[in-house]
């Protein structure tokens, strides 16, 4: 996406009808849409983390919450008591706040980083949190005298509103999707009857094939954009494809045996826009895709691989697969209703056979009061159960790799370094000895 901004998601403010604000009371998640609903009750949750060049006090702090509440409104739904689109109280923003001191920031944002389940815990509390941890002594070496987080149920925000609030932008969501593009009645009802079918299908699975409990680590990388750039350039391939290559390649280890597969590996992958129709969810931007990339020990052939992969799953039309897939939405909220219990810890752990999620979000670039004083790198990404995910945050210098995953996983984040590196010497050497070449003749 070369340009982002609030005017690329221009949208009327979404009138709440009278029928849905008489329900609150009953049910604090009745604004949300079916989409939002089971990122809520899967207890999925997203985090944004900057440094900062001057130290921020509670005042400070609480005016951050209230800045950013007054840019993205839904910051005020979904909980017991709230009062959608007005201002949150000064005893609501203090209980949410939290600014702590600590001696150096070794290991941070990373020690930082968790599901967040203490976002659930209070029902009478909006479902985020902000906190700042300052430096004792004030900046350090590299200027950095405090650090940000920002955690959220997923519900509420994704990385374009994370991406907007950056550039203190308006974040707030009307009715995204585009009713004056319509579906056709038969595509319409085969995606009924198919979520139908993937509705049933899920729900079994989920008890039969659910992993255990596993604990989810996070890890942190941040890149010199330009180096990707330049390294994607000089291979021929669109960035997001040497971001997914270099990740998924990494993670699956060297070797005859894989950690992943020695195949494929299964994947999702998520991008804001496209051709919005009737049917899409009224408060998410993003659109997933799904992909299986072949696996080849040597990266230069799996690179390729990726990026032609890619570039043919974005020629395809996804409305009928969104349809399904927001249509059993639809179907699992209507179940709970009916039988909250057939929702239980191994259905939202279930991910199926997929391997990764991999997110890339808009470029987030600092500017205005809402983040005035802060410093790139962004960390920025998100937490489901027992599902392996990666966050790609493009800055205007850096990108950062954020990694969620399981143990057996997160180790082999150590290995992506040192692949960007050998791939870098590949070119570099692969250059030189054309360069060399055609200097003789």
């Amino acid at each position: 996406m070369k340009s982002f901004t609030a005017r690329s998601f221009e949208t009327e403010p979404a009138r709440i009808p009278e029928a849905v604000l008489a329900r609150l009371e009953e049910d604090p998640r009745a604004l949300f849409t079916d989409f939002q609903w089971f990122l809520y009750e899967g207890r999925d949750t997203v985090f944004f983390t900057a440094f900062a060049r001057q130290p921020i006090d509670a005042a400070g702090a609480q005016t951050l919450v209230a800045n950013m509440v007054a840019l993205a409104p839904q910051l005020t739904h979904g909980f017991v008591g709230a009062r959608p689109g007005e201002p949150l109280t000064a005893e609501q923003i203090a209980a949410i706040t939290t600014v702590v001191t600590v001696d150096d920031f070794d290991g941070y944002p990373d020690k930082w980083l968790g599901p967040s389940a203490d976002i659930f815990a209070a029902e009478t509390l909006p479902l985020f949190r902000v906190m700042v941890a300052n430096r004792r002594g004030g900046p350090d070496g590299e200027g950095r005298a405090a650090i940000i987080q920002v955690r959220s149920a997923h519900a509420l925000l994704e990385g374009s509103d994370s991406a907007l609030l950056t550039r203190s932008q308006p974040a707030g969501h009307g009715l995204l999707s585009d009713k004056s593009n319509k579906i056709g009645i038969g595509a319409r009802l085969g995606g009924v009857i198919g979520a139908g079918l993937m509705t049933a299908i899920h729900l079994f699975f989920a008890y039969v094939l659910s992993p255990s409990d596993k604990p989810i680590y996070a890890r942190t990388l941040a890149i010199p954009r330009k180096r990707l750039r330049d390294l994607a350039n000089a291979l021929g391939v669109r960035q997001r494809s040497l971001y997914f290559a270099l990740v998924t390649h990494a993670l699956n280890g060297d070797g005859p045996k894989k950690a992943m597969s020695d195949k494929a590996i299964l994947a999702t992958y998520t991008q804001v826009g496209g051709k919005r129709n009737e049917a899409d969810d009224d408060f998410f931007r993003v659109r997933t895709h799904s992909a299986k990339f072949p696996v080849a020990d040597d990266f230069l052939t799996y690179v390729q691989a990726v990026d032609e992969l890619v570039g043919r799953i974005e020629q395809k039309d996804i409305s009928e697969m969104q349809i399904k897939i927001l249509a059993m939405f639809g179907m699992h909220r209507r179940l709970h209703r009916l039988a909250p219990w057939i929702h239980g810890p191994r259905f939202w752990r279930f991910s199926g056979a997929m391997h990764m999620v991999l997110t890339l979000v808009p470029p987030h670039h600092i500017h205005g009061p809402m983040t005035q004083g802060m410093i790139e790198p962004i960390y920025c990404g998100a937490f489901h159960p027992s599902t392996n995910i990666c966050t790609f945050c493009p800055g205007r210098d850096y990108v950062t790799f954020n990694l969620t995953m399981e143990a057996r996983h997160i180790a082999n984040a150590d290995k992506i370094m040192p692949l960007l590196e050998r791939v870098e010497a590949m070119v570099s050497g692969s250059a030189a000895g054309s360069a060399t070449l055609t200097e003789a003749v």
